[in-house]
């Protein structure tokens, strides 16, 4: 009986071994799965605390402090960031020279015309030409030559200096070395992260960001007011100072019906027109120009304007905008993200009479 046993578990032990073997032959990869163990031992930027993380893993989340950190990231270095960065400057300074050389080239062209009616008309013109110049270009300024928003500093690095969750959803930038916020994006252009970020603008050479961003909204608006009061005034003033047209040129209409009398008197018109500017002074084409400049312009900042309103109203910016496409977004539309916006810290209880706001008296 003893050696039937010990036969029977020897057998039994090599059809194991065998189909142990025909598992590893038909499974490999099971088997290399089940068998290996990739975790490794790293430390949160963070805290300081050593974590067991997969390799494979893009990123992981600190289970004490909260942040976030990117794995096998590759930094690439900004050669040119000092060239882009006066590249910006100039071309800003030289965009604030264009503006003040069509600001004095329009008021110099507008106020022979203005100043016939009556010096008074024409004073009250020249005033509200200025005042909208100056605020334009203080707009402008402050948002070109302000700083964006950099991200407040905060402790980091240390077990005992960085509490639970003090850094929750924040990431390490490799640019700054330094904590970047959920709110901050960093800018190659301006080689700093910004709070708020809502783009990098060419224009102004500067990121549109928390600390500009209403300044930025306020130059749109006085420019786009700027624009239609410099296209009225320009049409009024070519309107008086046009030379007349040619009668002769229009005359020619006998025997033409229908379509061919259209284009024909459109064809005169357009003559006599272009006639009549051989003779306009130098004031008109400046005035032309002016025209046709703040009408583009004009077109161009208001499609700005409009999408801006657009994203304040949603309280998102264009860079959260972007990234929340893919998913729900979590801000809230209401008209009070322009009150927050703009800093109109009072509602309008403030403004009206005390017995508006005051509390219900009863009479005993």
């Amino acid at each position: 009986m003893d050696f039937a046993d010990s036969a029977t578990t020897s057998t039994t032990a090599m059809r194991s071994s065998t189909s142990a073997a025909d598992d590893d032959i038909l499974y490999p990869e099971e088997h290399n799965v089940t068998s290996v163990s990739d975790d490794h031992e790293t430390t949160c930027w963070g805290c300081g605390l050593r974590v067991l993380v997969s390799p494979h893993v893009p990123a992981f989340k600190c289970f004490w402090c909260g942040a976030i950190s990117n794995q096998n990231i590759i930094k690439c270095e900004n050669q040119n960031f000092r060239w882009r960065r006066l590249r910006d400057r100039c071309f800003v300074s030289i965009l604030i020279v264009f503006m003040l050389l069509v600001i004095c080239g329009g008021i110099w062209a507008i106020y022979p015309v203005l100043v016939s009616p009556g010096y008074i008309y024409g004073g009250v013109n020249i005033v509200i030409a200025i005042i909208l110049s100056i605020f334009t270009l203080s707009t402008f300024s402050l948002s070109a030559f302000r700083s964006a928003g950099a991200p407040p500093n905060i402790l980091w690095g240390s077990y005992p200096a960085v509490t639970k969750g003090a850094l929750e959803n924040y990431r390490f930038c490799e640019y700054c070395a330094k904590p970047k916020s959920p709110r901050a994006h960093h800018c190659r252009s301006c080689g700093m992260c910004v709070l708020d970020m809502d783009h990098h603008c060419p224009f102004i050479g500067n990121c549109v960001g928390a600390a500009n961003h209403r300044h930025f909204v306020l130059f749109l608006i006085s420019a786009i007011i700027g624009m239609i009061y410099a296209s009225i005034m320009s049409v009024y003033a070519v309107y008086h100072i046009w030379p007349p047209l040619n009668n002769w040129q229009i005359h020619l209409l006998s025997g033409a019906f229908g379509q061919k009398l259209v284009m024909r008197m459109l064809k005169d018109i357009f003559v006599a027109f272009m006639s009549s500017m051989l003779f306009l002074p130098a004031r008109g084409l400046v005035l032309i120009y002016l025209f046709i400049a703040s009408v583009s312009i004009e077109i161009g900042l208001s499609v700005l304007l409009w999408q801006q309103l657009c994203f304040i109203y949603e309280g998102k910016t264009y860079l959260s905008h972007i990234s929340a496409s893919g998913g729900e977004g979590t801000a809230v539309k209401d008209c009070q993200n322009f009150i927050r916006f703009f800093g109109f810290p009072y509602t309008r209880t403030r403004y009206l009479p005390s017995f508006f706001s005051s509390k219900k008296r009863h009479k005993k």
